[in-house]
């Protein structure tokens, strides 16, 4: 497991069937159209083959994507509710099922209104949401690597460089997701523990800026 774990734990589960269920009857007295806004960084690993077509708007270099993706909001809100310093990381396999893992210093009302956010940036994966832990999150960065993970996912990936040394950068692409994007090459990128496990080396990842809201939409 990547990152020093000592911590123990006991996660909080929520069937995807639950979750979808809490936000669509809104559960919360909040609400769906309050103001939110959230930036984050983020990072990805893929069982893509570098640089993964999917964020070019092309199909996946196999006939799925296996996919570990970490979100840091950095500073958001969903109404009254301040998300900032929250982290996920998000295991899926696309357009089929995923799970999220949510760092156990996540406050309750934190948890809450991600429910409440899940369909402005998360909305994708609520189809085939499987689960929701709240669970030890471990990030690593240096100048030529970055690790993440949680217990049952990690990735560590290191930047690609081209020119001078300097870390290949993509800029502009379409989506509001891979904005700053830099390529990263994984080192090892997995899930275990379950029917779902994976695992992968020498597959494509990326980190980039994220930053959308509802004035935004």
């Amino acid at each position: 497991m990547v990152g020093r774990q000592v911590k123990s734990w006991m996660p909080m589960v929520v069937s995807g069937a639950l979750a979808c269920l809490l936000v669509a009857t809104g559960a919360s007295s909040v609400a769906q159209d309050e103001d939110w806004h959230v930036t984050a960084d983020v990072a990805e690993s893929c069982s893509c083959d570098v640089s993964c077509p999917c964020n070019f708007g092309s199909s996946p270099t196999h006939d799925y994507c296996h996919v570990n993706r970490l979100y840091e909001i950095t500073k958001g809100h969903h109404g009254d509710t301040d998300v900032s310093g929250l982290e996920l990381v998000v295991t899926f396999s696309m357009g089929e099922w995923s799970k999220f893992y949510v760092s156990d210093k996540a406050s309750d009302a934190q948890m809450e209104a991600l429910e409440r956010l899940t369909p402005h940036f998360l909305g994708r994966f609520q189809r085939g949401l499987l689960s929701t832990e709240r669970v030890p999150l471990s990030v690593e960065r240096t100048d030529d690597k970055l690790k993440f993970s949680v217990p049952a996912s990690s990735v560590e990936m290191d930047v690609m460089k081209g020119f001078g040394g300097k870390p290949v950068k993509v800029l502009n692409l379409p989506s509001s997701l891979f904005q700053d994007y830099t390529q990263y090459k994984s080192v090892d990128h997995r899930h275990t523990g379950d029917d779902k496990a994976f695992q992968y080396s020498g597959t494509t990842g990326f980190a980039s800026k994220l930053d959308v809201g509802s004035e935004k939409e």
